[in-house]
């Protein structure tokens, strides 16, 4: 049995009580104590050459430095080969406490922190200091030489994930004075504690993705308390168009509004198969809004929920209406919709309380949870960092906060009364405010388990088919809670009126999908398709392995833009993985330095696909009062795409490939043929982007060399293609390739030009053979949703 260590006192080195032997600790392949026979259960990969070592006060990666002076109430508990929790004590027990785990200097670092209480976004730097407070992943690489340029790929990743421990949460921070820290709080007064032992996750190893889902694994089995993304069921929503009514309308949504969007996304070629019905359609009222006086900014947040039915704008309440366009209820409404519009799922909004003020108490709707008005606190790490107006205005207005006890029986009603009215899902939002309102409730931990549980539980037994859209959760305390949960929002929202957040919105939702994509599918939100940056977003999505949802005002659509995303049965081309990141941006800020472009990678069944954009210029992150925006010199910027930018990419590459891949550009409508280590320029001007298949060049009979890139006219092309075989002798060869999504042009790089092609078995097909690049092209013929193309060599 591992037994939990201790720094001695003197001299200060970590020491191991193993089986009664003093050992020096270190994390690495085999390198606990004796157990180095339980290390082939890793991946080769992960572990070699990557031994951070802690002796004398010092955590030390291949002898380079990461934490020094690390204090002596620092305590350290073994857990697997590669892997430990590091927590502290303390002599005073109390509610919150802030340890100090060691000095960071010298590394290149990423932070995912809560800028918000709600949010997160990224941080890069190099020491202690740059480790904003509230971060709940960081990623640090130690310096290999004078500079950071000399970095090698043997140069391990050392990974912090602070972590729930009994009744407490943990995040990390830093101090000017470079020091690494860890706060853990129970976010009740009454719940103290001294000691903090298992308060934070580290973790090795030279691959970071790896690195990520392995100690995702760890986690998972050692707590039990959450799923991760792979074992969950998808809901189906996800692989279809959607529209949702939230910028469209705001608290004004109506049925007749909704009716005219549906309509004009189908007359357009591109019909929205899910709809979401936001914040609008509920019974609530508000005491902070009187009629006839002028509207005061964050009064909405004061609303609370009088029932659990919707409102007088979706359900008829006097005879006098039948003759107008309000529905009788909201039954008849989503039956009407579902069948004149083809929709497959109607999800409708709703908070964790009900609504952004809870439920309003003593409501003759509403009085059997129990509801009790509480006024939220929230806690010093996010006072530190950026206030938000729903939160500044909830703890003005107070929330009306279900009784635990009857939070079940709240959800349960709810749900049990949408699926009643045809209702499919739901987007429930306002997830973290369980952390501000939990004194006396056992603790914000305790409090979200609670909640969580027993929404998950009603999820479970009223909708079949996991659908659950998760907002406004991206506190560990809710992510270490997710349990069955597959889709959580990854970024702040859309903001169209505001051009300053559109690059900062692309780049926090793939770098937040480092983490988040472990436990869920990350939602990258709506956007307008008809905007300054709708290119920018659409591409963003076809790489993001997200759904994909527009929220246009009816009417105002760019169609050209939602038909590289969308097919015409409504379906869409999602990617595999959730979208991340290239390892060469990791340690990058793509929004600040100046010269960065971002790099999102994702896979598909057959081929890779590769995001480029330019977020420099725009705007600047959040929380930067000490970091200097460089300001970029120049209208352009230049970076470069390499096959191996694409992860897993031996997933889609197989047997036969020549280690050669087939490079199609979107942007240029261009095809190159690249060695997989190799790489090519790319310039963009600032809201620029381009997307590129990338697909293994395979050797097929008669030495053909092959590659499926898919739809050209998609910008995720290769997502089109669901499988490639070959059958010939020693004379001929047919290349087979299936895919899906009709009235497009399908391209693949060919070596050799075809003698013949035929789709869905139609000979005699049109297509042309590009000689100067071996583009081969085929027209999809439209009102075909699958296709069969034979080509004939």
């Amino acid at each position: 049995m591992l037994q939990t260590t201790v720094f001695s006192p003197s001299p200060g080195a970590l020491q191991l009580n193993h089986n009664h032997n003093r050992r020096i600790f270190s994390w690495g392949r085999g390198s606990v104590g004796v157990n180095s026979s339980t290390s082939n259960t890793w991946r080769q990969s992960l572990f070699v050459s990557a031994k951070p070592v802690l002796e004398d006060g010092v955590l030390s990666v291949n002898g380079k430095e990461v934490l020094t002076k690390v204090p002596e109430n620092v305590v350290v508990t073994p857990l697997t080969n590669s892997s430990a929790f590091v927590g502290a004590t303390s002599e005073t027990a109390t509610s919150r406490h802030v340890f100090k785990l060691g000095v960071v200097r010298d590394v290149r670092l990423l932070s995912l922190f809560r800028f918000k209480l709600w949010w997160m976004i990224p941080r890069v730097g190099n020491m202690g200091s740059d480790i904003p407070v509230e971060t709940q992943m960081l990623l640090l690489q130690a310096k290999e030489g004078p500079d950071f340029d000399a970095l090698k790929e043997a140069t391990p990743y050392i990974l912090f994930l602070p972590v729930p421990e009994g009744e407490f949460r943990s995040s990390l921070q830093g101090n000017s004075s470079n020091e690494l820290e860890f706060c853990v709080e129970s976010g009740d007064p009454a719940i103290v504690t001294s000691q903090s032992p298992k308060a934070v996750f580290v973790n090795c190893g030279n691959h970071p993705f790896d690195l990520l889902k392995e100690s995702m694994k760890i986690l998972e089995k050692h707590f039990g308390t959450f799923s991760l993304r792979e074992s969950k069921q998808m809901p189906g929503m996800l692989d279809w168009f959607g529209w949702c009514t939230w910028d469209a309308f705001y608290q004004g949504v109506n049925p007749q509004g909704i009716r005219e969007g549906l309509k004009s996304l189908s007359q357009g070629g591109t019909p929205a198969k899910f709809l979401i019905i936001d914040d609008g359609w509920q019974d609530t009222s508000n005491e902070f809004q009187i009629e006839g006086e002028p509207f005061v900014e964050g009064s909405q947040f004061g609303g609370r929920l009088n029932s659990i039915q919707e409102n007088n704008k979706f359900r008829r309440t006097t005879n006098k209406e039948a003759e107008s366009e309000t529905p009788s209820g909201l039954k008849e409404f989503v039956s009407e919709i579902k069948g004149n519009f083809g929709l497959k799922y109607v999800y409708v909004w709703h908070a964790l309380l009900g609504y952004w003020g809870g439920l309003l108490p003593n409501a003759l709707g509403t009085k059997k949870y129990n509801p009790k008005l509480r006024y939220p606190v929230q806690s010093p790490g996010n006072l530190a960092n950026m206030r938000d107006l729903a939160m500044d205005c909830m703890e003005k207005y107070g929330v009306g906060a279900i009784d635990p006890a009857k939070v079940y029986q709240f959800y349960d009603d709810l749900h049990a009364y949408l699926v009643s009215q045809d209702v499919d899902g739901v987007k429930v939002d306002v997830q973290n405010i369980l952390e501000t309102i939990s004194t006396g409730l056992g603790g914000r931990v305790s409090l979200t388990r609670q909640f969580q549980q027993a929404l998950e539980k009603s999820i479970a037994t009223h909708f079949q088919d996991n659908s659950i859209i998760c907002c406004m959760g991206q506190s560990t305390d809710s992510i270490y809670h997710s349990k069955k949960s597959a889709i959580t929002r990854a970024s702040d929202d859309y903001y169209p009126e505001n051009p300053t957040t559109q690059t900062l919105h692309v780049a926090a939702v793939a770098f937040n999908s480092i983490f988040l994509g472990e436990v869920v599918v990350p939602d990258w939100d709506m956007f307008y398709s008809r905007h300054d940056a709708a290119e920018f977003h659409a591409a963003a999505r076809a790489v993001g392995g997200c759904g994909v949802y527009v929220s246009d005002k009816p009417g105002q659509h760019d169609f050209e833009i939602l038909k590289r995303l969308v097919l015409p049965d409504g379906s869409i081309l999602r990617a595999r993985y959730p979208g991340r990141p290239s390892q060469d941006c990791l340690f990058v800020d793509p929004v600040m330095d100046g010269k960065s472009l971002l790099k999102i990678w994702n896979l598909n069944k057959c081929n890779g696909v590769v995001g480029i954009f330019n977020c420099q210029g725009a705007g600047k992150w959040p929380c930067v009062e000490n970091i200097v925006e460089v300001k970029v010199s120049a209208a352009e910027l230049s970076g470069q795409v390499s096959p191996a930018d694409i992860e897993y990419f031996e997933e889609v590459s197989g047997k036969h490939w020549t280690g050669d891949c087939a490079v199609y550009s979107f942007t240029k409508g261009c095809l190159c043929r690249l060695p997989k280590d190799k790489s090519f320029d790319v310039t963009l001007k600032l809201l620029q982007c381009d997307v590129f298949t990338v697909s293994p060049i395979k050797v097929y009979k008669q030495e053909i060399e092959f590659a499926a890139i898919g739809l050209l006219n998609m910008y995720n092309s290769g997502g089109a293609v669901e499988a490639i075989d070959c059958f010939g002798d020693e004379s001929s060869c047919e290349i087979h390739i299936k895919g899906r999504g009709g009235a497009g042009s399908f391209g693949a790089y060919s070596s050799l030009k075809p003698k013949a092609c035929s789709v869905n078995s139609i000979d005699e097909e049109e297509f042309e053979f590009r000689g100067e690049d071996n583009l081969l092209t085929v027209t999809i013929p439209p009102r075909i949703s699958c296709w069969n193309i034979i080509l004939c060599y």
